[in-house]
């Protein structure tokens, strides 16, 4: 949303005044947490209740006269931020805001708290407790309107149905087991990992969302069921395949429990370490072909997103250079690209029962981070970004790339830290001679990061011709940026707060050798804001004189 479409949201706010998805408070700096929690939770389920796709909480407007009177709530820019963290820790299913819009209005400061709709048959809970709106008024989420919420996965959602012949004897001991751990691992805030172990399974299962009213369901069986259990599923296959191309051939199918043979699948990939550049131009360094998180975060999508009614299997094809995997049925919600920024919240789920298993069970998140925390973590190995094919109307594919495209490409990505996804992005593209728009190729040659004339624009030689030692690339490589988020953390849990000259002072040696002047001050401002976003550290002082101190989590 644009600063300048602010004012006009403020006013239609205004027009339509106090609903069930709408709360205005004046809000002064010290406004409870928990409270706003409690407005989050409700205002989230109301949309949800309403096909709303976001609800609103406003500061800094009079309940009673309708006036702006401005809010001094958290002034400094990184608390502000920090709400967000703050809110997805006592959410449950763990969602947050999805921005925070700040309008300088000539009465005052006013924040506008733009709140998601609760996902389909998942109501949003605050520290266990389920919220609504009766009119103007808060107040807890009635059975009728929990009961209408959960009912959005009844019959059109496969995986909600229940197994009429299915029982406890049908679980696997080991899937349960691992299903416990990951549970007390995810709720660590809310529950002692002990109490967790000695619920009775009964309890286990409904509160990891896994059966309904105790009842074994097929998502139960998919995660948890025995191999032999799978007849229950019939004639749905409910089975993934890894399968070898190349020099040599060879497959294997991996069937229930699903929780522990994503795992054993991944096991059978060749995960050799290779050299992600040449040596006649930088000494080289050696990687993992595939990173486990990548590839797993990609197979539990799979298992969360196929359309089970096709009665196909999820297959997972290995090539000598990379990885394919494809599932039964569309991409469900938007496009792929939807969510390379981190930003789009899916408002449905084919599979809604078992997307939100797979949650509780610390497999997936419910709020589309899945394929940016991929693409992330591949840029952060300096590897081309994956790539999705829906060319077939019922099939999703993406590959996840296991080389080198363009040696260049990765040279820069080590060397040029402080690159935004959004340009790596577009210099992946520009390495697989895809199409990129105008205003993309003048901000990349601007940059010095792209070369060339269309369409044969290429990856700049960022890296000179190298006759480097072994020493001279460790200087130019640096380190990765939660090493230097450690070293500002241990900082501030040792002397207390830290000024930005201090905190120049403790990095700008470390930094890399390729960084010039500039590159690293905006690295150090980089690793600060991220920092304060995450929630880990906040500005006591002001925007030109800052004070750096650790965030206090729970304070309200």
């Amino acid at each position: 949303m644009n600063m300048e479409d602010l004012p006009g949201l403020l006013d239609a706010l205004i027009q339509s005044w106090e609903n069930e998805v709408l709360e205005f408070k004046r809000a002064g700096d010290g406004y409870s947490t928990n409270d706003i929690g409690k407005y989050f939770s409700a205002l989230a389920n109301e949309a949800n209740l309403r096909n709303r796709e976001r609800a609103w909480l406003v500061f800094g407007v009079d309940n009673r006269s309708r006036e702006v009177v401005g809010t001094d709530y958290r002034p400094e820019p990184e608390r502000l931020q920090g709400l967000k963290m703050q809110l997805s820790e006592g959410a449950d299913p763990s969602v947050t805001l999805r921005d925070i819009h700040e309008l300088r209005h000539e009465r005052g400061r006013v924040l506008l708290f733009e709140i998601p709709a609760a996902p389909l048959g998942m109501p949003i809970a605050w520290k266990g407790h389920y919220y609504a709106r009766s009119g103007e008024s808060l107040t807890h989420l009635g059975l009728d309107k929990l009961d209408e919420i959960r009912s959005q996965v009844g019959a059109g959602d496969w995986s909600a149905q229940l197994v009429a012949d299915a029982t406890a004897d049908h679980l696997d001991a080991s899937a349960l087991s691992r299903a416990r751990d990951s549970f007390a691992k995810k709720h660590a805030n809310r529950f002692d990992a002990d109490e967790v172990m000695r619920w009775p399974l009964e309890t286990f299962l409904d509160r990891a969302k896994l059966t309904r009213d105790g009842q074994i369901t097929r998502t139960t069986l998919l995660l948890l069921g025995k191999p032999e259990s799978a007849h229950l599923l019939s004639p749905h296959p409910a089975q993934m395949t890894w399968k070898l191309e190349g020099p040599e051939r060879a497959y294997e199918h991996f069937g229930l429990p699903f929780l522990l043979n994503s795992s054993a699948l991944y096991q059978k990939i060749r995960n050799i370490q290779i050299r992600i550049l040449p040596e006649n131009e930088l000494l080289a360094t050696e990687l993992a072909k595939y990173d486990q998180k990548i590839v797993l975060e990609a197979l539990h999508n799979c298992i969360a997103h196929q359309d089970y009614g096709r009665c196909g299997r999820i297959v997972v094809t290995e090539y000598p250079d990379r990885i394919v995997l494809e599932n039964e049925g569309s991409f469900f919600e938007g496009r792929p690209e939807d969510y390379l920024t981190g930003t789009k919240t899916p408002r449905r789920y084919r599979n809604p029962f078992l997307a939100q298993a797979m949650a509780e069970l610390n497999m997936i998140d419910t709020m589309g981070y899945g394929i940016y925390a991929m693409h992330l973590a591949q840029a952060r190995r300096y590897f081309p970004m994956p790539d999705y094919d829906l060319s077939e109307p019922q099939a999703v594919k993406m590959t996840i790339h296991g080389r080198i495209v363009d040696p260049a490409y990765s040279r820069l990505l080590l060397q040029k830290t402080d690159l935004s996804l959004v340009e790596i992005l577009a210099l992946d593209r520009v390495q697989k001679k895809l199409p990129l728009d105008d205003v993309m190729v003048k901000q990349l040659r601007r940059a010095g990061l792209i070369e060339g004339r269309r369409p044969n624009l290429h990856v700049s030689a960022f890296v000179a011709k190298a006759t480097a030692t072994q020493a001279d690339y460790i200087r130019t490589r640096g380190q990765d940026d939660d090493f230097y988020k450690k070293l500002i953390l241990d900082f501030l849990a040792k002397f207390g707060s830290a000024s930005r000259k201090d905190v120049d002072q403790l990095l700008w040696g470390k930094l890399s050798d390729a960084l010039d002047e500039d590159q690293k001050r905006n690295k150090i401002s980089n690793l600060l804001n991220n920092l304060s976003r995450g929630g880990e550290i906040w500005n006591a002082g002001s925007r030109k004189a800052p004070t750096w101190r650790i965030a206090e989590k729970d304070a309200e």
